[in-house]
């Protein structure tokens, strides 16, 4: 199967002007400034691009792919994703992660939905474990998830900083962040360990310790919900400027931003200001995730669920209403997790890479065709592909 891009503005993430992509197979096979398709040649089909950009498809990095939530009970827990929950949002790639209930989200359920999505048409990862410490694995062992089972490519989402973690202790941390390096080490995956940063005043002071005290990187971890309120955003970005990586979610409601959550294409903009190096920020969506609200006693108030399309959403303000710049945006959510997971084959639009792109108006960013593995999953806005159970 070929399919001839022409004529688009390309942003790979970085801008490289007009250029024409031929995608053979599953791969970008060629990217030059102009390709042309000979005359009574195999079948072929030809997106004109023409007044549009193309950017690669979009990484999202911590999604609730089989649902989270429960923590009002158990109607409260939030629904698995469905693929155009993704495709319509640009993305391509998912990592699946269990939050707060590691008892009825379970590693095998887990696994089972990234490869049915991966049947459907676009990629997906996922971590091992849930919030709490010991981590409840697959085979029994963090090593041996890593090693052995190719979708698993890290660890977490660990909870610290928040009532409904284990509370681990930096000793703890540190086996974990160890298990987990060397199991990355020795399959070739990111290994890193994915932590959710709750709202009380320790903040990452956990991690820092474990970097401070043992020989483990700070960049083993990948914290996430960074801009969850004012005093862990400025934690977050001291952290980012010893080297850390920081990862703002998207997902919110209106409330949250009142009571002094950050905006996350505000917190883009923000932590550039501060002097945090861009390659040191990812955006994710937390989709499918609840969203609580509680108390000051821990009581649930109400409960809201994170969607994968805040994602994009972000990335257009943060260009047209945060002035961010355009590969900037891009980059945080396409080329920065893609390294941070190691993830060699997404990220970036280069022959070899995977035909992973969105082409999309080059004023209002709106999203007009999304290619996963060389497959057409949207086009002219609408789903082609949808899910089994999307019918």
């Amino acid at each position: 199967m070929l399919t001839l891009i022409k004529n688009g503005e390309i942003y790979g993430p970085e801008y490289m002007g007009q250029k024409d992509i031929l995608v053979v197979g599953r791969q970008i096979g060629f990217l030059k400034d102009r390709i042309d398709a000979p005359a009574d040649f195999v079948e072929m089909e030809v997106i004109d691009a023409s007044g549009k950009i193309v950017v690669p498809g979009f990484i999202d990095a911590h999604v609730h792919i089989i649902g989270g939530g429960g923590e009002g009970g158990f109607k409260t827990r939030t629904p698995e994703i469905q693929l155009t929950d993704a495709t319509l949002a640009g993305i391509t790639t998912l990592v699946g992660v269990i939050g707060t209930d590691g008892t009825t989200r379970t590693m095998p359920a887990l696994i089972a939905k990234a490869r049915a999505l991966e049947e459907e048409g676009i990629s997906c990862f996922v971590h091992t474990g849930s919030y709490h410490i010991p981590v409840r694995t697959l085979t029994g062992k963090v090593e041996d998830d890593l090693i052995l089972v190719d979708k698993i490519i890290g660890v977490g989402e660990i909870a610290i900083a928040d009532h409904r973690s284990s509370q681990p202790t930096a000793a703890e941390l540190a086996k974990l962040a160890s298990q987990a390096r060397n199991g990355g080490l020795l399959s070739g995956k990111g290994g890193i360990v994915n932590m959710h940063v709750g709202d009380s005043l320790n903040q990452l002071k956990v991690i820092e310790e474990v970097v401070e005290t043992t020989d483990i990187p700070i960049t083993q971890f990948y914290p996430t919900h960074i801009n969850r309120n004012p005093h862990v955003f400025k934690a977050g970005l001291s952290y980012a400027k010893k080297g850390g990586y920081i990862d703002f979610t998207t997902s919110t409601v209106k409330k949250f931003l009142e009571e002094g959550e950050v905006k996350a294409s505000t917190a883009i903009k923000m932590a550039l200001e501060e002097g945090v190096g861009i390659k040191q920020i990812t955006l994710t969506s937390d989709g499918q995730a609840s969203l609580p609200d509680f108390d000051d006693d821990g009581k649930l108030r109400g409960l809201g669920m994170g969607s994968c399309m805040s994602l994009y959403e972000s990335v257009v303000d943060a260009i047209l209403v945060d002035g961010v710049a355009t590969d900037d945006a891009l980059r945080v959510v396409t080329e920065n997790p893609a390294s941070i997971l190691k993830l060699p084959n997404k990220g970036q639009l280069k022959a070899g890479k995977d035909a992973d792109m969105i082409i999309m108006d080059k004023d209002t960013f709106k999203i007009d065709t999304v290619i996963a593995m060389g497959q057409l999953m949207v086009k002219d806005g609408a789903a082609l592909v949808k899910g089994i159970f999307e019918r």
